[in-house]
């Protein structure tokens, strides 16, 4: 995994979710249902699938384009959308094979073959921009294509993680006709077969309409999006919620901003939460000569209030987190909680300290970027300092820096305890633990378990069996909560504001960490 993962900013609102209906073809009609408007802080930085690899720019992905695979409704395992079947034909997970539905199209009209799926994976590695999803496909050597209906994935090693990868926007198929094959599309023009069209887009807002060539799955309840691009500008997404100019606010609303709509004072607006499987951690560099000891690591994890954190600072609007795999994800334990408790303890803390032989105050400053982060990290890292000032064991501080300061400090290795959010490409256990671990992870902490990377990794990534892998991830989490190489603080939960006319949202949170736009009608 490269340096180049999806490290992402978690502001309190976080994505809303939906997923994929059963049922066959659209449902509606252009004219059936009403249009539809969004509004977000951030934006869509790309609209061509072989650059995009953000939240922003994978919802449009999921929306315009269609996978060999996607992610039901409420599920973490893929399931056939373009694809008719897809499986391992081998023991060792290195062989993919799927064949084609019938009768897809591109929204030009031009049919979709097994051609335009070899073309979009080999244009995607190809191009390997630097914004791009292609680092995600590092096991695959070579794509076939037999005939027009079957698309062969020859991996280079095991990776039974392959299916969740191609389910998610890295795994969009373009049509061969349309792009370019060496270079990106820069006109923002976007060919797809997904369910929707991109009819417009410019820095202020993307509208879509139904793809009336789309013939899969979803069933469309809504005659087109429009969606608002608020450029971080928190209060105006709010403003334009309360004064109906958009539908849903998704991806922007600050942790007061949640609390204070959700005290039910407005009969027109409603805050629905959901599960999500975004992250935050404290990272430790374990070559510092403060934090590289033990006893230190030790100490911070028996004093730091996880549930004080989510209140003072997030307002509720996370959850405590106690293992690096996140709740409501096959696989997670609460590692962290059995090591160390969810209350404090000053004299478990001390005696890590003295049993690594220090006896002074431990003086520490913990590295923030809240321009990456969210404007609550600073705040966050704060409290988590005076928790250890209160001890009485630390002499603790929070320092804040540029995110561009930030990422080449922690590469120099200056930093020896620094946060970190995470954002899964897909829904599987193996996206908590094999990026953070091993030659070129995206932590650069220095820590080395060789029973995690030589052994228990590798066997995980060859069970296509996934919930067979659970013991050897819970092992993982153990050796983890063990070590301390790093601290799990908080699992985001998933917000919706939505106008009281607005219904679909019930099917719109979920840990997929996809955005489909046909669940969302007015009523």
């Amino acid at each position: 995994m490269s340096k180049r993962s999806k490290w992402m900013a978690l502001p309190a609102l976080v994505g809303l979710t939906s997923a994929l209906l059963t049922g066959c073809g659209s449902g509606i009609g252009p004219s059936d249902g009403a249009h539809m408007v969004v509004g977000m802080s951030d934006g869509i930085l790309a609209t061509d699938p072989a650059s995009g690899y953000g939240p922003g720019s994978w919802l449009l992905f999921n929306n315009v384009f269609q996978s060999l695979l996607s992610f039901p409704n409420g599920k973490t395992e893929p399931e056939p959308d373009a694809a008719d079947k897809c499986s391992f034909t081998d023991k060792n997970s290195q062989v993919f094979r799927c064949t084609l539905k019938d009768g897809l199209y591109f929204s030009n009209a031009d049919p979709l073959t097994a051609q335009d799926v070899k073309f979009s994976f080999d244009r995607l590695r190809k191009i390997d921009d630097s914004a791009g999803s292609a680092v995600m496909f590092q096991s695959l050597q070579r794509v076939e294509v037999p005939d027009d209906k079957t698309v062969i994935f020859r991996l280079g090693m095991p990776d039974a993680t392959f299916p969740s990868k191609i389910a998610s926007g890295a795994g969009s198929i373009v049509d061969w006709h349309a792009y370019p094959s060496n270079a990106l599309r820069q006109d923002h023009s976007v060919i797809g077969s997904g369910p929707y069209t991109l009819d417009s887009f410019d820095q202020d807002q993307a509208t879509f309409s139904v793809n009336s060539r789309y013939t899969g799955t979803a069933d469309l309840k809504n005659s087109g999006i429009t969606v608002k691009f608020f450029h971080g500008k928190r209060t105006v997404l709010k403003d334009a919620l309360v004064d109906g100019d958009v539908d849903i606010a998704y991806r922007g609303l600050g942790a007061q901003d949640i609390a204070e709509l959700s005290q039910g004072k407005r009969d027109d607006i409603e805050v629905v939460a959901g599960d999500s499987a975004e992250v935050q951690h404290l990272v430790f560099n374990m070559d510092d000569p403060v934090v590289g000891r033990l006893g230190v690591r030790q100490a911070m994890a028996y004093l730091i209030d996880r549930n004080a954190l989510v209140d003072r600072v997030y307002k509720r609007t996370a959850s405590p987190l106690y293992s690096i795999i996140p709740a409501r994800i096959t696989g997670h334990n609460t590692a962290f909680f059995d090591h160390y408790g969810e209350e404090p303890s000053r004299s478990k803390a001390a005696a890590a300290l003295r049993a690594d032989g220090i006896t002074e105050k431990v003086k520490l400053t913990l590295w923030s970027t809240p321009t990456r982060y969210g404007p609550a990290t600073d705040g966050e890292l704060k409290e988590i300092a005076a928790q250890l000032n209160a001890s009485g064991l630390f002499d603790a501080r929070m320092h804040s820096v540029s995110f561009s300061q930030y990422e080449k400090d922690i590469a120099a290795g200056r930093y020896g305890v620094y946060v970190m959010g995470w954002l899964p490409d897909y829904p599987d256990r193996d996206n908590f633990t094999t990026p953070f671990f091993g030659t070129g992870n995206v932590l650069d902490n220095h820590f080395e378990s060789p029973t995690i990377t030589q052994r228990l990794l590798p066997r995980t990534a060859s069970e296509e069996d996934r919930p067979a892998t659970a013991a050897d991830f819970e092992q993982i989490q153990d050796i983890v909560a063990a070590r301390v190489s790093m601290l799990p603080l908080w699992q985001a939960k998933q917000y919706a504001v939505i106008r009281s006319n607005v219904s679909g949202y019930v099917y719109c949170l979920d840990a997929s960490t996809v955005f489909r736009f046909w669940e969302l009608f007015k009523f």
